[in-house]
């Protein structure tokens, strides 16, 4: 984690020689910055690190980031540490920024008092955004995931679901949906279950474990692709935010149309050899013209498996582009 340390005071310096034992800090100070100016230092700290800490007062901090917070989903972490080094404070993004967890590392590192004021936290209950980030799971909705933690904090009874069975039922949770007040369910589903037929807040955690195995002619439309692919998704009730990884042939790492896919669905572009694909194509239905064409049997079905993925679809023919949609094991 890239930290920026942004010091008033001479003890930043050496707060911060202690933290880079362990960490990636970059000190911002007034004794190594000439004209040193908080609010521009504090807009680029914003801008371009995971975590700041200040050594300052909670209110210099407050002040410096006021006029820079956009969203819980993308601010920073923002700790404080007071200068005689007795608290260390979570301040900012506590849950997704990981600022919680970082406040506690950084308070052990120097025997100080961790100040954490998140409601969840204080009474060992998971909220549904660590829940998310501690399983690489992406929020549906942020203003729901809200409402739960809300719920959480009031005791009432949240149902916890993780449709792959990996996540056990966390502290705070329920099994029983029938008493619930709340719904928490983990899924790559567009539409799990009937989420609103008790009329309660329903929060889906997305599980990105979905790979698209993609070939196509030369020069394939991107806007196609793109339509083509999202249609097949909805029909299979996959959420394409699900989606992991694309995964192709060596002869198309620099397609257009795969590559504008892979910005879209803001996932990851796995590239196979023929030689790699040459070793596994005897487990799926080949064809003689693309073999003469690139030298290999088929595309989409053989790069999906390679991709670590066990498949939920056969290929599927789409005007122009062959898809495997697969789950990763």
């Amino acid at each position: 984690m890239k930290i920026a340390l942004i010091s008033v005071t001479k003890s930043g310096n050496k707060i911060a020689d202690k933290l880079k034992e362990k960490y990636d800090v970059d000190l911002y100070s007034t004794s190594n910055i000439k004209n040193f100016n908080l609010r521009k230092v504090t807009k680029n700290a914003m801008k371009n690190y995971r975590a700041l800490i200040f050594v300052s007062s909670t209110g210099i901090a407050v002040r410096a980031i006021a006029n820079f917070i956009e969203s819980k989903d993308k601010d920073p972490a923002v700790i404080v540490i007071d200068s005689c080094k007795r608290f260390v404070i979570s301040l900012l993004s506590g849950h997704i920024g990981g600022a919680n967890k970082l406040t506690n590392e950084i308070a052990n590192m120097l025997e100080a008092e961790p100040v954490i004021t998140t409601a969840t936290d204080n009474m060992g209950i998971i909220a549904p955004d660590v829940i998310a980030v501690n399983n690489d799971l992406e929020i549906d909705n942020l203003k729901i995931a809200k409402n739960i933690s809300a719920l959480l904090v009031n005791r009432k009874k949240v149902y916890f679901k993780d449709e792959e069975g990996i996540i056990n039922c966390p502290k705070g949770y329920t099994s029983e949906i029938d008493t619930s007040d709340g719904i928490v369910v983990v899924t790559n589903k567009i539409s799990p279950f009937n989420l609103n037929s008790k009329n309660v807040e329903c929060l889906k955690l997305i599980r990105k474990n979905i790979v698209l195995g993609i070939g196509c002619k030369k020069n394939f439309d991107a806007e196609t692709m793109k339509t083509q692919v999202i249609n097949v998704l909805k029909e299979k009730n996959i959420d394409k935010r699900a989606v992991c990884k694309v995964a192709t042939v060596d002869l198309k790492a620099s397609e257009s149309a795969i590559l504008h896919l892979k910005d879209y669905l803001k996932c990851n572009l796995e590239i196979f050899s023929r030689e790699s694909i040459k070793r596994v194509q005897h487990k799926f239905e080949g064809s003689d013209f693309v073999e003469k064409t690139i030298g290999v049997r088929g595309v989409c079905e053989p790069c999906a498996y390679l991709a670590g993925a066990v498949e939920l679809t056969e290929k599927m023919k789409l005007n122009g582009m062959t898809l495997c949609i697969g789950k990763i094991k």
